[in-house]
């Protein structure tokens, strides 16, 4: 193979690593804004006087393990709108998301 086949073959595969791991990224972030969404409706916090602590909404400072993508989820969440967060950090459900909607389908 030539130079510049090799060139552009490590070029092909170095694009399609980085397509890939924003897909599994975003996959992740869709999986923490279920999960965050179905622990408020568990909870219960539909308005701001049913409003919980979430304990993963802040970062940790010092963190051993796999990144946790939930305090991310909490911050997306609260700028679309769809959770609220009242003045002693607790949070609740502005919106309600449909299932299909949480299984990333929209229509």
């Amino acid at each position: 193979m030539t130079d510049t086949a090799q060139i552009i073959l490590a070029l092909i595969i170095l694009v399609l690593v980085f397509i890939g791991a924003k897909k599994i990224q975003g996959m992740k972030i869709n999986r923490a804004f279920r999960t965050v969404i179905t622990d408020l409706k568990q909870q219960g916090a539909l308005d701001p006087s049913t409003a919980v602590p979430l304990p993963y909404a802040t970062r940790a400072f010092f963190q051993i393990g796999l990144r946790d993508y939930r305090p991310k989820a909490v911050f997306y969440l609260v700028q679309y709108g769809i959770i609220g967060m009242t003045e002693n950090k607790q949070f609740y459900l502005i919106k309600d998301v449909s299932e299909e909607m949480l299984r990333g389908r929209r229509s």
